[in-house]
């Protein structure tokens, strides 16, 4: 796994670009709405191959292992916990499989919808689970790990202190954030993320936010704290039911490389896309962002 320096250093040379969306892509190639998306990865692991060897010929050059919710207790619904740290590796090594040239990014998000993440007596809860996770994603070869859809600080917290625990090295951490740039538990995103860095962490950002004209000056406000990489990994737009119940993201390939286009203009240095994006999404920003620099993303 890369140390925060080796990471930071990797990515000095400018933009670097992250993947777009799993979960909503895969739907499309048939996984059911609701259920452990590991666990049908696990069984149909072409999709997710398919998926990511798309995003790296778009140009994205960190994937995101789809682990997002392999933690024990998530795991647990579909009697996985005991494998926890063999799914979490698996599921890495075939993120790299499909893509050896890309850097494989561990992933983790909020364990709100299991227990009261925001309660410090949840902390140790927390840190166990972290703990077991990272362990699977190290082991599978992980080159750093990806904390994002984070609602409290506590969960950085412990996914910090778990990270500590188990050696790893660089991580990002992104909070799904309001428009006026703060957390959705009503605390003031900028000092958050300030602290985070000031604790050893790679890089911080927001993803699961509207792109829309408010996301470069989200990304302008949060730089005047960020000193180090900021991330910035949208959705594509604001979605509507679709006839099928499905959410449907309106934004085009084109509109959202604009906004992209003008995060990168704002310092954000890690773009990527979140809900409802594409590898044609990610194809369109890396163009923007070359056409704009003159020179390869």
């Amino acid at each position: 796994m890369l140390t925060k320096e080796q990471f930071q250093e990797k990515i000095a040379s400018g933009v670097y670009l992250l993947d777009g969306a799993t979960g909503s892509n895969l739907q499309k190639a048939g996984m059911p709405r609701g259920c452990c998306s590991e666990e049908w990865i696990l069984a149909h692991p072409e999709a997710l191959i398919t998926l990511q060897r798309q995003y790296a010929q778009a140009g994205c050059q960190i994937l995101y292992a789809p682990t997002f919710q392999a933690q024990p207790v998530a795991l647990e619904r579909v009697n996985l916990a005991r494998q926890t740290e063999t799914v979490n590796a698996h599921l890495v090594s075939l993120t790299r499989s499909a893509a050896p040239g890309c850097l494989v990014a561990g992933d983790l998000t909020t364990l709100a919808t299991f227990t009261d993440s925001w309660d410090p007596n949840q902390f140790d809860f927390l840190v166990e689970n972290y703990r077991r996770q990272i362990r699977g994603l190290i082991d599978g070869g992980a080159d750093l790990l990806a904390a994002e859809t984070l609602l409290y600080p506590q969960e950085a917290e412990a996914i910090l202190t778990a990270a500590e625990l188990e050696c790893a090295g660089a991580v990002l951490y992104t909070f799904t954030m309001q428009g006026d740039g703060s957390l959705f538990s009503g605390m003031d995103a900028g000092p958050v993320l300030q602290d985070l860095e000031e604790a050893g962490a790679a890089a911080v950002g927001f993803n699961c936010v509207a792109a829309d004209m408010m996301t470069p000056y989200l990304v302008s406000k949060l730089r005047r704290c960020v000193k180090g990489p900021l991330v910035c990994k949208p959705n594509a737009g604001t979605p509507v039911i679709g006839a099928d119940n499905l959410p449907i993201y309106p934004m085009s390939p084109a509109e959202f490389a604009k906004i992209l286009g003008d995060c990168s203009e704002m310092g954000a240095t890690l773009l990527g896309g979140c809900c409802g994006t594409t590898p044609e999404h990610l194809s369109a920003v890396k163009a923007r962002i070359a056409g704009k620099s003159g020179k390869k993303t």
